[in-house]
């Protein structure tokens, strides 16, 4: 039974990888607004909700690496600080969302918050980094515009679509998202 589940999970793992890898060329075609929706963000956030912490951490890692060894795209070294915020967000909603007591909207919104926020630092830290190997600083400014300013469109797309998405799944009885109310017999 649990070789079971690992192949599903690795098998959804490799869906959302390919989804993540394919994403951004769609949405690229959108000029004003096409990077700005944080297409990548989408299947790793889903992978840690979905698989687990430990396939969204490894998807969310090993996705802007791969899309840029394919398509050039995102550049180095900002590949780099994508791999690890990327792995954050799947780590970190995996392991919130998979340590819920209650599966529900209220655990879901909790788990993307803190992983989004979680995410975001890492990238900072990260990108501080490289620029200061590579000898130019960064600062609060392009950290805040970086991390939230020009990424509001994709935030409040993944504050949409995602909760979206798990009801669906849920409802189609494909990934249990709602704890359901178990009725008590009672003895007569």
């Amino acid at each position: 039974m649990k070789a079971k589940k690992h192949i599903k999970n690795l098998t959804l793992a490799a869906m959302f990888l390919a989804l993540g890898l394919v994403l951004p060329l769609l949405t690229g075609q959108i000029q004003v607004i096409g990077n700005m929706l944080l297409p990548m963000h989408i299947p790793v956030l889903l992978c840690g909700l979905i698989c687990g912490w430990q396939y969204g951490g490894a998807v969310g890692f090993i996705m802007p690496l791969l899309r840029f060894a394919i398509f050039a795209m995102p550049p180095m070294p900002n590949a780099i600080s994508m791999a690890f915020e990327l792995a954050t967000y799947g780590l970190v909603i995996g392991w919130l969302y998979g340590r819920s007591k209650w599966k529900c909207v209220i655990s879901l919104y909790r788990s993307m918050l803190i992983a989004m926020i979680a995410g975001r630092v890492v990238w900072g830290v990260v990108q501080a980094m490289i620029m200061g190997i590579h000898g130019s600083g960064f600062t609060m400014q392009m950290f805040m515009a970086g991390a939230f300013i020009n990424a509001v469109p994709g935030i409040v797309l993944q504050l949409i679509l995602i909760p979206a998405v798990m009801v669906a799944l849920d409802r189609a009885k494909l990934v249990p998202f709602t704890k359901k109310k178990t009725v008590k017999a009672t003895a007569e």
